[in-house]
């Protein structure tokens, strides 16, 4: 496959993301296109991303998280120095979570699925 394809592939998948209606659809979406290991990952590492950008220590985020040291610390890099020009921290401050305190809390529902408050 030539490295044009590639990228329009690429840019398709993140061209559907921007359609979705609302946040279940997306959950869905995810749930769909990603394994449930896959999904929980992409969660830890923004949940770091979110508790670094409010200013956090490791072990705080740790604890929060479950997320080892060395995963905290490739997100800590990839926002400061490998990122795409801040998007993450532009992003967690335009949607205000750098001014909480902590995420708001993920609650169970009756089908094991996972609701924000």
């Amino acid at each position: 496959m030539a490295k044009a394809e590639r990228r329009e592939r690429s840019l398709a998948l993140y061209e559907t993301i921007t359609k979705l209606k609302d946040p279940e659809e997306c959950c869905r979406f995810f749930e769909d296109l990603c394994t449930p290991v896959e999904l929980r990952s992409m969660e830890q590492r923004f949940d770091v991303a979110v508790y670094l950008q409010q200013g956090l220590v490791y072990l705080d985020i740790l604890e929060r998280t479950g997320a080892s040291s060395a995963t905290i610390s490739r997100v800590r890099r990839a926002m400061l120095d490998n990122g795409a020009g801040g998007i993450m921290r532009d992003v967690i401050c335009r949607t205000g979570l750098d001014r909480q305190e902590v995420l708001p809390d993920a609650q169970e529902t009756q089908e094991g699925k996972v609701e924000v408050e």
